[in-house]
């Protein structure tokens, strides 16, 4: 009995050993390593609070992809409270929101060249304001920085038909919507 005892302690000694081993990869160098600590840090494996969403369309040509994190009310204040009004937010949860377009596009009328964007807005009681700023791969928008901008809009805010507990993002025929809670905004894509 001791001797099986003995052998399983040593197996499972063995097995944490090499399981350490794994974790530092020799093949790999320490900056690799890093990077990928740094995205296992970025991107949880299994976000249920927050999960990933994508959604896609094609507007006047245009491939248009927006890709974000979904958070949901949960019997929380969110827009206006969490989210202040008047400040940057991510315009989802986690990683910000990216947009990215095929071609050349006019959003609310302005120019945007093709290409992959963070998608901030800052929310308003009436009005939001839209930012598509160069893509910097950052976690929320803790790194924000105006100066980084590459166009700005301003939407009026409406409300959706029915209360949203998950935020949601669509691109539409023309414009992409975005509704979480009882807040409406969207912007034309020509």
């Amino acid at each position: 009995m001791k001797t099986t005892i003995h052998l399983v302690l040593l197996f499972v000694m063995a097995s944490a050993v090499a399981y350490a081993q794994d974790k530092k990869d020799p093949k790999k160098g320490d900056k690799e390593q890093k990077e990928m600590k740094k995205e296992e840090k970025k991107e949880p494996k299994e976000n249920k609070l927050s999960p990933l969403k994508k959604s896609e369309g094609t507007i006047n040509g245009a491939k248009v992809k927006v890709v974000y994190h979904a958070p949901s009310a949960r019997g929380r204040k969110m827009i206006g409270e969490k989210e202040p009004f008047g400040k940057v937010w991510r315009t989802g949860a986690d990683n910000a929101t990216t947009f990215e377009v095929s071609k050349a596009v006019k959003i609310e009328g302005k120019d945007l060249a093709a290409g992959k964007y963070e998608l901030f807005t800052i929310p308003g009681e009436t009005e939001w304001t839209v930012i598509f700023q160069k893509f910097g791969d950052q976690w929320g928008a803790y790194s924000y920085k105006e100066e980084n901008d590459v166009l700005r809009v301003t939407v009026p805010a409406g409300k959706p038909d029915a209360f949203v507990e998950t935020l949601d993002i669509n691109v539409g025929s023309d414009k992409v919507n975005i509704k979480w809670e009882n807040s409406a905004v969207a912007f034309a894509v020509k």
